[in-house]
């Protein structure tokens, strides 16, 4: 049985031709990766290339696989090169820091957790191993810095509350927040974030850089400590 090409397809059902006549936001997610993708393989068009890629299982499957997925994951694929899944993973790439340039576009000032939230939601919901990072505050409420602080089990043994106190002093901060994920997607704090946030406040206390809260970043969703009266 010979196999259906792109060019077969009648013009309407193919991506290129459809995105001149009808606009990019007429494609389905198939259609455009088929139109990234460019060229199909032996067996496979473009757009069944596409949609293998969108059915690629766990975690993340559909378009969230480009944020999730591996070179190896994506090469696994007959007919996706190295070539082919760099772009796909650049692609990924690309998506994060648009939603993060959106996000720092806005005024940094962070008065609430939402605030906070919004900031790194796009960047670190999608993350498979946590990181915890640190905002360093003025007395208006406006960020000075932001620093990441450690990748890996959020625990004393990996951020201490001596190496956080150094930097806020080195930029003069009032204030602070920590903020890291879990990639779960589980907002619920561990006995382990527990402590670090106590032994943070306690230290900020001392030597009076208070810590205003502790944001831990889900899967489209968060929990503020002190909104949960953890704080």
């Amino acid at each position: 049985m010979e196999r259906i090409r792109m060019k077969d397809l009648p013009a309407e059902n193919r991506p290129y031709e459809k995105c001149l006549q009808a606009g990019p936001k007429s494609l389905s997610d198939g259609e455009l990766l088929a139109v990234i993708i460019r060229t199909g393989s032996r067996e496979d068009t473009s757009l069944a290339l596409a949609e293998k890629l969108l059915a690629l299982g766990s975690p993340g499957g559909g378009l969230l696989g480009l944020l999730h997925h591996s070179l190896t994951d994506l090469t696994e694929i007959k007919g996706i090169g190295k070539v082919k899944a760099i772009q796909l993973l650049c692609i990924g790439e690309l998506s994060r820091r648009i939603w993060k340039r959106k996000a720092q576009e806005r005024p940094q000032t962070f008065k609430h957790p939402e605030d906070i939230s919004a900031y790194y939601m796009e960047d670190m919901r999608h993350l498979e191993q946590e990181e915890i990072h640190a905002m360093f505050f003025n007395t208006k409420q406006v960020m000075i810095k932001e620093l990441l602080l450690a990748r890996g089990t959020v625990n004393a043994s990996v951020m201490t509350p001596r190496e956080l106190l150094i930097e806020a002093l080195r930029c003069r901060a009032v204030s602070m927040v920590l903020v890291h994920n879990h990639p779960s997607g589980d907002t619920a704090p561990s006995r382990a974030d527990i402590l670090l946030t106590r032994r943070v406040k306690e230290a900020g206390d001392v030597i009076g850089i208070q810590l205003i809260d502790h944001i831990i970043i889900g899967d489209r969703c968060y929990l503020s400590f002190r909104q949960q009266h953890l704080l």
